[in-house]
């Protein structure tokens, strides 16, 4: 099987997005020391699953609402979807749809961060009906 092991976020402005994320979900960033300005980001812990990624400056459009999507859409475990939310917003980003209840898994919300790139947030619950 094949598996995920790296994710890259693009960003028109990269330092509004560390930000964005380090204030939403507690990630950290380091620059790496490349030919290119690009950032390594660490999600977590490296002892539990999940994987880091990278943050790049954007190589192509910036998207939007009428354009679909043409990369993966990542979706991060959270403790509250509801507090995740609030907090998407007051940092800039914003929620593209309504939290649904997917039932035995538990609520899930779709977002865009501030430079307009679209991932999810879930809050697991196996009891959510």
């Amino acid at each position: 099987m094949a598996r995920v092991v790296h994710f890259d976020i693009e960003a028109d402005d990269p330092e509004r997005a560390i930000s964005f994320y380090s204030e939403v979900f507690g990630w950290e960033f380091e620059k790496w020391d490349g030919p290119m300005d690009y950032w390594l980001v660490m999600t977590g812990d490296p002892d539990t699953p999940g994987i880091d990624g990278g943050l790049a400056v954007r190589s192509g459009p910036t998207p939007d609402d009428d354009t679909p999507a043409s990369t993966y859409t990542c979706t991060i475990d959270v403790d509250d979807v509801d507090d995740v939310v609030q907090s998407v917003t007051e940092h800039g980003g914003r929620v593209a749809d309504d939290v649904q209840t997917i039932p035995g898994v538990g609520r899930l919300a779709y977002c865009f961060d501030t430079e307009g790139n679209r991932f999810g947030v879930m809050e697991s619950d196996e009891t959510a009906a």
